[in-house]
């Protein structure tokens, strides 16, 4: 009796169908990665573009640039120089291990402005009595302005000669007054080792709408303002993430 044997399976067929498995575990990482890639600098500078983003700014923009004029305004204070830094940056790559939650969006936008002004170092109880004086109406007003300083503490008596230093005997001059987005600092006077305040930086490569930073006027520096008024108060106001996307938005 003959006896047919079906044929086997070559080489090729069994290399093809193990390699089945490999291949779809290939897709799913490629799949798995695009997905949890970080932001494309395409990406972020489509995002910053965005209708959204651009009304984010401005408003955030105005608000802290009406605050500045405010100073300017309504204090002793004499606006001299402004910077403006705004930066949007991407998402990072998805984080599974010692994650910074840096992964979480992909993008999100800082503005931080920096307004620098000219006082007279030989009024600077009534410099800032006038300070704490606008803050005072600006606190208790029905719809509260934008100087959030008030009276409360001796700090006026302290820089006129009439009271102990507000921080405890012995310890530095109280050169800064803060609250949360708002610092307010200034030359010391009194300590035995001048703290000025500091020249204000250099921008990063202005590529807008990702990065803008300008400085108003150009030609201006703290160290010009101190020499023409005698003392410089730097006014530092921050909008972090103004503009945010998150991954799953």
């Amino acid at each position: 009796m003959t006896m047919t044997r079906a044929p086997r399976a070559t080489s090729g067929g069994r290399r093809a169908a193990g390699c089945l498995p490999g291949l779809l575990l290939v897709l799913a990482v490629t799949a798995c990665s695009a997905a949890d890639r970080a932001t494309s600098p395409e990406e972020v500078r489509e995002l910053a573009s965005g209708t959204q983003a651009q009304e984010a700014r401005k408003t955030a923009e105005d608000y802290r640039r009406n605050t500045v004029r405010a100073y300017d305004r309504d204090t002793p204070l004499t606006l001299g120089l402004v910077t403006v830094t705004d930066t949007c940056i991407g998402g990072a790559a998805r984080e599974w291990f010692f994650p910074t939650d840096d992964d979480r969006y992909r993008i999100h936008c800082d503005l931080r402005i920096t307004a620098y002004y000219g006082a007279d170092p030989k009024r600077i109880g009534d410099v800032l009595d006038g300070i704490l004086t606008a803050g005072d109406h600006d606190v208790s007003a029905s719809s509260p302005g934008p100087i959030p300083f008030e009276h409360g503490g001796p700090l006026v008596d302290y820089y006129r000669g009439k009271g102990p230093n507000p921080t405890g005997p012995g310890t530095p001059e109280p050169a800064r007054l803060s609250t949360p987005g708002q610092t307010l600092s200034w030359d010391t006077l009194r300590s035995s080792r001048a703290t000025p305040v500091a020249e204000s930086g250099p921008c990063p490569p202005d590529d807008p709408p990702v990065t803008r930073c300008l400085r108003e006027p150009a030609s201006a520096t703290v160290a010009g303002l101190r020499k023409q008024y005698g003392m410089v108060f730097a006014l530092e106001l921050s909008a972090s993430d103004y503009y945010t996307v998150l991954r799953d938005s």
